[in-house]
């Protein structure tokens, strides 16, 4: 098994949860509606739970603990993808963001569950139910207000258009893809990502919404290198706050 190329796919992961749990918690307080805050608010308990897990499997082959990882390094140093740090903005983006965010998620994990990394495949299993709950939360409010009013779908329909370059960039492919699909680590981005495109317009046909052509949307990619929009220093800034202050903090 190449160690690197584990490293690679689990930092990447880890990072994604990690920064979309905290721009997720933004919403606590802020939601539309009651119910929403609640459900922003535990899904990202729930990502930044599962970014722990991840960190936890970084350190058993090698990697600085969790906290510093998460906590100590620069944006260069992250290898989410540029959709994940952007900010939350109106809510009509924060909800296409984890639509898009979420169904591939979903799947990545769904696909990891046959990893033949053993400890990837049993938290792929651990973690279904919440995975099931975040897509089907994410699905019913696309479909709800994708076929509500004029309003609704027109700010989604916006959304949609300005996110999806962005989301393609989930697909980066690794510098070692070819070894993590050899060593049945991973089947690899291009086969997420066409299980990702069926899915998404699979709900999207549920709506009044219209799915941009992909060929005509270039994927903004990036992030899995290290190179990262303005928005991710900052964030990290904010995140790493407290740790910086007292390194003895525990999550």
């Amino acid at each position: 098994m190449n160690e690197q190329a584990l490293k690679e796919l689990l930092y990447k992961m880890a990072d994604d949860l990690l920064i979309i749990g905290h721009r997720n918690s933004e919403w606590t307080g802020f939601g539309p509606l009651l119910e929403e805050d609640i459900a922003f608010s535990s899904m990202a308990q729930d990502k930044i739970g599962q970014s722990y897990a991840l960190f936890q499997m970084l350190e058993k082959i090698g990697e600085h603990p969790p906290d510093t990882v998460a906590f100590m390094r620069n944006a260069n140093q992250f290898h989410n993808c540029i959709l994940v740090e952007l900010p939350n903005g109106e809510y009509d983006f924060s909800l296409i963001r984890h639509f898009l965010f979420d169904t591939a998620e979903a799947l990545r994990f769904e696909m990891l569950s046959n990893s033949s990394f053993e400890p990837l495949a049993e938290l792929a299993r651990k973690i279904r139910g919440e995975l099931r709950y975040h897509t089907l939360h994410a699905n019913t409010w696309v479909k709800q207000l994708g076929t509500a009013t004029e309003e609704s779908i027109a700010r989604l329909q916006h959304s949609l258009e300005y996110a999806l370059p962005y989301a393609l960039g989930i697909f980066e492919e690794s510098p070692f893809e070819k070894e993590l699909i050899a060593a049945g680590i991973f089947e690899g981005e291009e086969q997420l990502k066409q299980k990702w495109k069926m899915k998404v317009e699979e709900i999207i046909t549920k709506t009044k919404l219209t799915l941009p052509d992909w060929s005509s949307s270039k994927p903004i990619v990036g992030g899995r290198a290290g190179n990262h929009s303005e928005h991710l220093q900052s964030l990290l800034n904010e995140m790493s706050e407290v740790f910086r202050i007292d390194p003895n903090t525990e999550w």
